[in-house]
């Protein structure tokens, strides 16, 4: 995650329940990620640092600006972005065609490990792993 936005220290205390994922065509973790799933979060150039238990999952698609539009008013707030903040999130998300939105619960400190991103591609944002321990590098 990009740290300018804060959204790790939103997720920990509680303000983000909800982590959204944008797509102009369908990628992980569409039709991966489920309930009762753990996701891991980390800044972007840092350690891991979080996890949290999936509650649920919404997947959006077909989108359009005005659709866009509307799950920014209506899980904008659950997704740790400030109301004032909303028409910024509208111009980057406008032109997507799909939307994931993860309910998040449980979320924890983990003791901050480094991840190995081989394979998956320099800029891959989320990975789909059936195990952790694939990834962490000790």
């Amino acid at each position: 995650m990009k740290k300018s936005w804060g959204f790790t220290e939103k997720i920990l205390s509680g303000e983000k329940v909800i982590e959204s994922r944008w797509y102009s065509f369908k990628r992980c973790p569409w039709n991966q990620v489920k309930s009762g799933d753990t996701v891991y979060f980390k800044n972007s150039g840092e350690l891991v640092k979080l996890k949290a238990s999936v509650k649920k999952v919404l997947q959006l698609e077909n989108l359009t600006p005005e659709k866009v539009s509307k799950i920014l008013g209506k899980y904008g707030k659950l997704c740790g972005i400030p109301a004032v903040e909303i028409p910024t999130y509208f111009q980057k998300f406008k032109d997507k065609k799909y939307c994931i939105l993860i309910y998040l619960a449980c979320v924890k400190e983990v003791d901050p490990f480094e991840i190995d991103k081989t394979g998956f591609g320099a800029m891959a944002s989320w990975l789909c792993v059936p195990k952790i321990d694939t990834l962490a590098i000790s």
